[in-house]
């Protein structure tokens, strides 16, 4: 009697270790992972979903689970969820949100995880966008260029040149042609701002801009120079000078643009590469447009970026099994798949030569030649960024584009206030 009930117990609790996904599949359990995916296109979450699935059955004894998130939500719901101890053990998020979660120690260091294949397929240039200080904490695997979506029969009928990624518009060029394309009601350029900060900081790699800057003792200090003013000045120049930008776009997602773009009121707007898909599926029948690269500057066609990125948590019980399903969703095949699903670049170099990024159809040639020039968005590994953005870049960039405040006000708060914001988290 005593030996059946021992024995019974035993089972019930091996089948109970087997139903919270921390089984041994060397002891008969089975091991399952959180996939917690911040695809929405329908395109991207019917991608990541088939992945998902042809993992699940080709290895029976690791499980993934797919947990749908929501790029709205997504960082105060991971910080919730790693002080609750449930975060989920693969990540989908953005480099430029993995500062605080990789100094904070809630991801896990990724240099002894990763496959060798993969090491060497990314580019150092995108490694950098998620290593902060000694460690790896995200591999970035999808990246989005800014570029200038135009209505093609404007352009034409107007006689300027059109750039090319080999010759492209510099920022000079580009004020000049919107000046040449705008009146009677209708305007060269439209710039969707709602958020300002990365879009002008990312653009200004192009003419030298760097913002942040660190000193020998790693501290990182705000200087708004020269450089750094370029790309402003022309955005303010356009909308408040020579009215060859709509104001009213200003407080824009890139979104809102499209019905007056399509409408014949501007003749380009500056967006991010996956916004192809909304201008294909939203383009009015007979509407001509095409794909130009953002306007050049003293460092050429630099662009700064903050890849999507595949983490995994630091309390994952289960890492080396989740690195190997991050090395099966990014393998060059499945990373196109990805890539093309949501409309972006992938940042691997087998990938990037897959003859479906190199069409000219909706763009996507033209976007894969801007892959080389991208870099780590200046703010990448800068402590405090969310919030001198939010409470310091913001307001500033948004008075300066709407001519309320100048030049100097706006070097101003960007270095006194900004330097204050930041050296609370460098103490």
């Amino acid at each position: 009697m005593r030996a059946r009930l021992v024995t019974g117990i035993l089972a019930l609790v091996l089948l109970l270790a087997g139903c919270t996904g921390g089984g041994d599949p060397a002891k008969g359990g089975r091991i399952t992972l959180r996939f917690q995916s911040l695809a929405w296109q329908q395109e991207s979450v019917a991608a990541n979903k088939e992945l998902v699935k042809e993992w699940n059955a080709a290895h029976p004894d690791v499980k993934v689970e797919y947990v749908q998130g929501s790029w709205d939500s997504v960082h105060d719901q991971l910080l919730t969820s790693f002080e609750g101890g449930e975060a989920p053990d693969i990540i989908h998020d953005a480099s430029d949100d993995l500062a605080d979660f990789a100094y904070g120690g809630y991801l896990a260091d990724l240099r002894g995880l990763l496959s060798p294949r993969l090491k060497s397929d990314i580019p150092q240039r995108s490694w950098r966008t998620t290593t902060f200080g000694d460690g790896v904490y995200g591999v970035p695997f999808l990246q989005e260029p800014r570029v200038l979506v135009a209505n093609a029969t404007w352009l034409r009928k107007s006689g300027v040149r059109i750039p090319t990624p080999e010759h492209p518009w510099s920022w000079e060029d580009f004020q000049q042609v919107t000046k040449e394309l705008s009146g009677d009601g209708r305007y060269g350029v439209a710039w969707p701002l709602k958020e300002p900060v990365s879009a002008t900081l990312n653009l200004s790699l192009s003419a030298g801009g760097e913002l942040f800057h660190r000193g020998v003792d790693g501290k990182v200090t705000v200087r708004f120079g020269a450089s750094d003013q370029v790309v402003p000045r022309t955005i303010h120049d356009q909308a408040n000078t020579d009215r060859s930008a709509s104001p009213t776009t200003l407080g824009s997602g890139g979104s809102d643009t499209l019905p007056g773009f399509f409408g014949g009121k501007y003749a380009m707007v500056p967006l991010g590469f996956s916004y192809r898909q909304q201008v294909a599926q939203q383009a009015p029948k007979g509407f001509a447009w095409q794909v130009l690269p953002a306007p050049a500057g003293a460092d050429g066609l630099a662009q700064g970026v903050s890849p999507q990125t595949l983490s995994i948590a630091a309390d994952s019980p289960h890492k080396k099994e989740a690195a190997a399903f991050v090395d099966f969703l990014l393998r060059p095949r499945n990373m196109v798949r990805l890539a093309l699903g949501d409309w972006m670049l992938p940042t691997g170099t087998r990938a990037l030569k897959d003859p479906a990024l190199h069409t000219a159809e909706d763009g996507w040639a033209t976007g894969t030649a801007l892959a080389a020039h991208l870099r780590s968005a200046p703010a990448q590994s800068v402590r405090g960024y969310p919030e001198w953005k939010d409470k310091v870049a913001t307001p500033a960039f948004q008075e300066y584009y709407s001519g309320a405040i100048g030049l100097d006000d706006l070097r101003h708060r960007l270095e006194q206030d900004g330097n204050l914001v930041l050296a609370r988290y460098q103490r």
